[in-house]
């Protein structure tokens, strides 16, 4: 779903937009140096409010504040859509602790140029936003910004070579030690043909159990 920010203004070679939706404890404010027709860029800050008390309780930075705006000249918060839009800000718990995070755009530096994030997870003793190098890695290295499942608290990534060849990946996190991979599929139909090979291999008690099997393309990618 599309929240869209309600307020924007434009000052001294800055353009600021005030996010009130998105987050359940947080407002932003969002300032960007380039904004030209609908895609802004470059430099930018995120200022976090308090919801209740509207104290500022921590600003993020970032080289590439990269966005685009809709037909009323707003971006939108929270919306991961793979090879599509791809919002400024995405507030998520993205560690499962129960706390709010927060991934912030910069640049377009994952796989084929797509969106990347600088991702922080909130810790509870600073009482700050710290940045989580493997999570934003894992957002430089893909296609674009992970996904989550908060039901099976797994991580999803994408990724791909060319038209025909992807690999789904999924990640769970083991408290005070980072991510474990736990599964991948595979989808491979760079050998020509009419078939397509996928390999699902799934981490069970810390062994990997890998099934192959091949599918007509028209059957496996029909709709």
């Amino acid at each position: 779903m599309i929240i869209f920010i309600f307020y924007s203004s434009f000052s001294f070679g800055q353009n600021h937009f005030e996010l009130k939706s998105g987050s359940n404890q947080y407002d932003a404010a969002i300032t960007v140096a380039d904004c030209d027709g609908e895609k802004c860029s470059g430099n930018g800050t995120v200022e976090l409010r308090d919801k209740k008390t509207s104290r500022v309780v921590q600003t993020l930075n970032s080289d590439d504040l990269y966005f685009y705006l809709n037909k009323d000249q707003q971006p939108s918060v929270n919306v991961i859509q793979l090879y599509n839009e791809q919002s400024p800000l995405i507030f998520n718990d993205f560690n499962f602790d129960g706390s709010e995070d927060i991934a912030v755009r910069n640049g377009n530096e994952s796989s084929y140029g797509g969106p990347s994030y600088d991702v922080y997870v909130y810790n509870s003793t600073k009482k700050q936003f710290v940045i989580s190098d493997e999570l934003t890695s894992l957002a430089f290295e893909n296609l674009g910004m992970f996904q989550t499942d908060s039901k099976r608290k797994r991580i999803i990534t994408f990724s791909k070579s060319g038209c025909c060849w992807h690999i789904t990946t999924e990640y769970r996190i083991i408290p005070k030690k980072g991510l474990d991979k736990v599964f991948e599929l595979e989808e491979d139909a760079m050998g020509g043909g009419d078939f397509v090979k996928v390999t699902r291999r799934e981490k069970i008690k810390n062994k990997w159990i890998i099934k192959t099997k091949k599918y007509p393309i028209k059957e496996y990618y029909k709709e």
